[in-house]
């Protein structure tokens, strides 16, 4: 049998039945039906418990005025349990009809809340659409899809439900849809990267069964709202005891993160953090004890300081344990792996997040190593992506953490994280990236282009190592010496690249070279280069990039791909 596509060679590769799911139909589809709970009604429930308990002998005062006027005087209460007022006045009846009645009403307002959530999926965009009175609509395009990125926070994972959130390019441009059953959260990740990556679905090929060669598909009845809650739950639990995330870490993570190697390296950088709230707490004591010691003395003075150094000490040492466990918790269960979908990567202990990165979403990726880590070989990698997030949100600790591709790893590691975020670097910038970028300047001939001696004031410490290199592939910037680093620019994803002069610089002869990209850690900067090297890189880095953008596809990474092979009858 032979399939459409090799008929037509401007039809895209289509997939299999197994591969797309129905709701990628381009029809409208609902949430999971406890969305609206864990959305707000977790919240509004609680609340609503401390406003009844507060405020219960007023309320049930009011309630029962309404059913039974001649029972209800508020003096009997007389500061008792209203509870046993109502049990001993025989108005149990009554208060059950109102507990029922308020129950009626929340179910049948997040049953409202829930039925006017609906999302689709197109062969051109994302759409979620929502609101009963204020209706809000949002759309992202296909073709503009940064990332996938699929978040489990720990009361969801107990029955099963996972929140999906589609990367835009642009601020505010995410498409969330929460909540979904875990799997069909899964399924509906893989149907978006796979359009979004150029392999639409013939739709021919999915009518006629090619799953089911007798011409006829195996697809069970409608799920009940009953049904799909009892398979979320069970799905939830089961997935906790046996671990929920064993689909997202296949194929094998490249690189394996012992757990003693991740605890030490953020005790290390928690060594970092105590060290920078102890200079605060020098501060304050440099400035509170002389004025204490000006109006008390003997014993007061003691007890006074004491109070002081507890008041102030506590809360850093709370603030600084807080920020290492944060750390340490995001990054357990650490995997990273190249998929038909773009690079995928899962951290998280208790609420797991799973990130599906495209392939030419990357702008830039920085190799990083502190001081306190150099003894033992560790580096860690960022990079800078499209968050699609506000410019507050993207400075939230796990928007930080999206841009974290390898928290802590050797120089295996690197290698090959590096191989997947930077899949096209070729094999003559090796050495610029890892002997003479990450590791050098080596003691031979330094291809970097480093600060002009004259210049060294501005990086003291830095000057010989801070400088660039520029390769048909990408501009290198390397940097620092407390923390090393080394910047990738694929010069196909380069927003821009500029010049700065001030008059220091011009008396000097010297200037900046600054690489513009998407907001994010890697920064891309270099001063104090003589100026006719600025100059010079400066119109070939343009020329490079004009060239490089016009070879590049990885906009659409699976267009061209070699159809499936036929199936034969």
């Amino acid at each position: 049998m032979s399939t459409p596509e090799q008929h037509d060679p401007n039809l895209r590769p289509a997939t299999s039945v197994a591969e797309t799911s129905e709701l990628a139909d381009g029809e409208w589809h609902r949430l999971h039906p406890l969305t609206p709970l864990f959305k707000g009604g977790l919240v509004l429930i609680i609340v609503a418990g401390i406003v009844l308990n507060n405020f219960r002998e007023r309320i049930i005062f009011w309630l029962v005025s309404l059913f039974a006027p001649e029972e209800a005087h508020i003096e009997d209460f007389g500061g008792g349990d209203p509870v046993d007022w109502v049990l001993e006045n025989n108005l149990i009846l009554i208060a059950m009809l109102i507990v029922l009645g308020v129950l009626v009403i929340l179910i049948v307002g997040f049953w409202l809340v829930w039925r006017f959530q609906q999302f689709r999926i197109s062969d051109e965009y994302v759409e979620v659409r929502k609101g009963i009175i204020f209706r809000s609509q949002r759309r992202a395009p296909l073709d503009r899809v940064q990332g996938v990125n699929l978040t489990r926070p720990f009361p969801a994972r107990l029955i099963g439900m996972a929140k999906l959130e589609v990367v835009g390019a642009g601020t505010d441009a995410n498409v969330p849809l929460e909540y979904l059953s875990t799997p069909k959260a899964e399924t509906v990740r893989t149907d978006i990267l796979r359009l979004a990556s150029g392999a639409r679905a013939a739709r021919e090929i999915r009518q006629s069964g090619r799953a089911d060669q007798s011409g006829h598909h195996e697809s069970g009845a409608p799920q009940t709202m009953r049904s799909q809650l009892v398979g979320s739950v069970n799905d939830g639990v089961s997935g906790i005891i046996g671990g929920v995330d064993l689909d997202d870490v296949e194929p094998e993570s490249v690189v394996k993160i012992p757990t003693g190697r991740l605890v030490g390296s953020q005790l290390l950088s928690g060594v970092l953090w105590f060290g920078f709230f102890l200079i605060l707490f020098a501060i304050v004591l440099a400035f509170t004890v002389p004025a204490i010691l000006a109006d008390v003395s003997g014993p007061e003075a003691t007890f006074a300081i004491l109070g002081v150094t507890l008041g102030v000490g506590i809360p850093l040492v709370i603030a600084t344990v807080a920020i290492t466990w944060a750390q340490i918790s995001k990054s357990l269960r650490y995997s990273i792996a190249s998929t038909a979908d773009g690079i995928r990567i899962t951290y998280g202990l208790f609420t797991t997040i799973t990130e599906t990165i495209p392939p030419g979403r990357i702008f830039a990726a920085e190799v990083t190593q502190s001081l306190l880590w150099r003894p033992f070989g560790w580096w860690t990698i960022k990079i800078n992506r499209m968050s699609g997030k506000s410019l507050s949100a993207q400075q939230s600790s796990t928007a930080q953490q999206f841009n974290i591709v390898l928290p802590v790893g050797v120089a295996a590691d690197v290698r090959r994280v590096l191989e997947l975020i930077v899949p096209d670097l070729p094999a003559d910038d090796l050495p610029l990236v890892w002997e003479h970028g990450i590791q050098g300047p080596q003691q031979d001939a330094d291809p970097y282009r480093v600060m002009a001696r004259r210049a060294w004031w501005r990086r003291p410490f830095s000057w010989k190592r801070h400088g660039f290199a520029v390769t048909d592939f990408a501009l290198l910037l390397r940097r620092g010496v407390f923390w090393r680093k080394l910047a990738i620019f694929p010069l196909v994803r380069l927003q821009g690249i500029s010049a700065e002069q001030g008059p220091i610089d011009r008396a000097q002869r010297v200037g900046a070279l600054k690489a513009h990209s998407v907001t994010g850690p890697v920064l891309g900067d270099v001063v104090g280069i003589e100026s006719a090297h600025v100059n010079e890189s400066l119109d070939g880095i343009a020329h490079r990039a004009a060239s490089a953008v016009q070879r590049d596809h990885g906009h659409r990474w699976a267009e061209g791909a070699p159809p499936e092979a036929p199936h034969e009858s």
